[in-house]
């Protein structure tokens, strides 16, 4: 925030000098000076003759007064399992025969009364008819794509076998993850003392209201912290969803405590951000915060090494070079890997490495079903934050087709408001012709591209940029889909959205909105008659899903399953398509139970009793 208030100041042709502290100010020469400071109003002083602006009188904003939020609104998971929005043609497990296609519902008669019955379509065009008080035996099916999603064969032994095979797996994943669970256990880490004190004093400075889910992950971290076994949390949420202030919490009481702190994120831009967002966050507090980043000199990196090996930065930001053998913490205690799926397989065996010596905190975005959760219970530490932010909007999100005068005005509404525009255009070979075809449209606004071809320093200068409000339109391919957070930008355009997939969509949407402003997104596509059925569906869905927390639910099954893939090893993924995903949770929560009780999972053994159904 300081960065974008210096660029204001200077489009005003007033050049700040950055100072630490007020010490620092009273001592320099220069007449305007900034800082990061918590005072909330401004004052003017005749002796000496001083004028503090603070950020508040030039934005009007304020910090959130705390108030208690009652939880409430429907729960996702129970919208998933709602078999009533299910689409024809949509596959669904039953327990006993498999995956079918659901093929809709159908009235039968039979001993002088009418029965309702679901009715499911196997291989071969073989039917099934499934009374609605049977309803129990099915559930929605999500491991793959609908399109890809296997058909079983009724009145064979194939759908028996792939039950099988998965609960032996689940079973050898339980095993695993039980072996690992018992060797951290054994370990003796640090237990912190954290002061009541000083923690809410920093807590405070928080200028939100904790949402419930957050206040139950901090709750989460902090008891870990407190238990001398070493901790390894995710904490798992949607983008802007209140993570990073979970990690910042855990930071600070580990910091405070005289131990070193390494956020580990996987790109440039990303530990730029992260800095920036620390630094402010502990300006008032006697902790070092340093950045190791390829925008560091060489001497201001062999600083920064010294200074970790001495000591004297007790929190550092960086990229995985900070796993290098030649970085030597003085007294490393807690390490927080921001969306440790985007880092390689290398860098990942050696944080698992690591896993029982330090504290290890996992910040993703990459949703993580709550039917996982419990089945991993007591085994593998999962925080997820759902609820989101007081202040977060829907987004309004329109389909509309290509309409220049609607692109002009969405752009100039949001450019009048003092924010900035995403336009997606997810063609490297004509987005430098889309881009001038805009500023021919818009020739007041400063529009530049990206996209993943363009050298990585250029790329990253770009983003940086657009960061930093240098230029308001950035037209881009679905790079900007994990970049960094632009509070900005609250309009985007997706231009032949039709060619996206809905977890994409959903992904790339939730760029914007990401402040208290109301965010607005467009989807650009052909005629309908040009586009597919399948294509048709996935917009109606993406416009429709506003609500926060419950779109993300519905939008991501595919990406629940790359959760699933993080959380017990890729080769499960198969397993999980094959049996879908309810059926592959309650085997692995049997598994682990049977386990724990010292017994042996029995994977021949019946989940459900079936329901005999004569159809006369």
């Amino acid at each position: 925030r300081r960065e974008v208030l210096i660029e204001l100041l200077r489009e005003h042709q007033i050049y700040p000098k950055a100072c630490a502290d007020w010490n620092e100010f009273c001592g320099v020469e220069d007449r305007v000076c900034i800082t990061v400071s918590e005072i909330a109003h401004g004052l003017v002083l005749t002796e000496p003759d001083i004028a503090v602006v603070t950020e508040s009188q030039i934005y009007g904003q304020r910090a959130m007064q705390k108030r208690r939020r009652v939880k409430r609104g429907p729960d996702a998971d129970a919208i998933v399992q709602n078999l009533t929005d299910l689409t024809i043609g949509a596959p669904v497990v039953h327990l006993e025969h498999g995956v079918g296609r659901y093929m809709g519902l159908e009235k039968l008669s039979g001993d002088g009364y009418d029965a309702e019955f679901l009715l499911l379509e196997y291989a071969g065009n073989d039917k099934l008819y499934v009374p609605v008080s049977s309803l129990h035996l099915i559930s929605r099916y999500t491991g793959a794509s609908a399109e890809q999603a296997p058909v079983h064969k009724l009145g064979t032994d194939q759908w028996s076998k792939a039950r099988q095979k998965a609960a032996k797996q689940a079973r050898d994943v339980a095993a695993e993850l039980l072996d690992i669970h018992a060797r951290r256990a054994a370990v003796q880490g640090q237990a912190y003392h954290i002061d009541e004190n000083e923690y809410n004093s920093f807590a405070n400075g928080f200028p939100f209201e904790e949402t419930p889910d957050q206040e139950s992950a901090i709750k989460d971290v902090l008891a870990d912290l407190a238990s001398p076994q070493p901790m390894d949390r995710v904490v798992c949420g949607d983008v802007g969803f209140g993570k990073t202030e979970v990690a910042m919490r855990a930071a600070f009481a580990v910091a405070n405590s005289g131990k070193q702190v390494a956020i580990l994120v996987p790109t440039t831009l990303l530990a730029q951000q992260h800095f920036q967002n620390f630094s402010d966050r502990f300006a008032d507090w006697p902790i070092r915060v340093a950045c190791l980043s390829r925008f560091n000199t060489t001497k201001q990196q062999n600083e920064i090494l010294e200074q970790i090996k001495n000591g004297k930065v007790d929190l550092v930001v960086g990229t995985h070079k900070l796993l290098q053998k030649s970085i030597r913490f003085k007294d490393l205690g807690l390490i927080i890997v921001d969306e440790e799926h985007r880092f390689g397989v290398r860098h990942k065996e050696q944080l698992k490495s690591m896993r029982a010596q330090v504290d290890i905190l996992t910040l993703t975005a990459t949703p993580i079903p709550r039917t996982l959760n419990m089945s991993l219970a007591g085994i593998r530490d999962l925080s997820i934050i759902s609820t989101p932010p007081m202040q977060r909007h829907s987004i309004n999100t329109f389909v509309t087709q290509w309409n220049e005068t609607l692109i002009t005005e969405a752009c100039q509404r949001e450019l009048k408001r003092g924010g900035q525009v995403y336009f997606l255009h997810n063609e490297v070979k004509t987005i430098e012709k889309i881009c001038h075809d805009l500023r021919q449209l818009m020739p007041d606004a400063r529009i530049e591209f990206a996209h993943g071809q363009m050298p990585e320093k250029q790329l990253e200068q770009v983003m940086l940029d657009f960061y930093h409000q240098r230029f308001n339109i950035l037209v881009s391919t679905t790079i900007i889909e994990s970049g960094i957070d632009v509070p900005t930008a609250n309009t985007i355009i997706i231009n032949k959205a039709d060619r996206l997939g809905l977890a994409q969509l959903h992904q790339i949407r939730g760029r914007v909105g990401r402040s208290h402003h109301r965010a607005y997104a467009y989807l650009i596509t052909p005629p309908e008659s040009a586009m597919t059925d399948d294509a048709k569906k996935r917009l109606a869905a993406i416009e429709s899903l506003e609500d926060l927390g419950v779109g993300f639910t519905l939008a991501t099954h595919d990406l629940e399953i790359r959760g699933a893939g993080e959380l017990l090893g890729e080769n499960q993924s198969g397993q999980i398509s094959e049996v879908g995903f309810s059926l592959y949770s309650e085997l692995l929560e049997r598994a682990v139970s049977a386990l724990k009780r010292g017994e042996v999972p029995d994977p021949d053994m019946p989940l459900n009793t079936g329901v005999e159904i004569d159809l006369g």
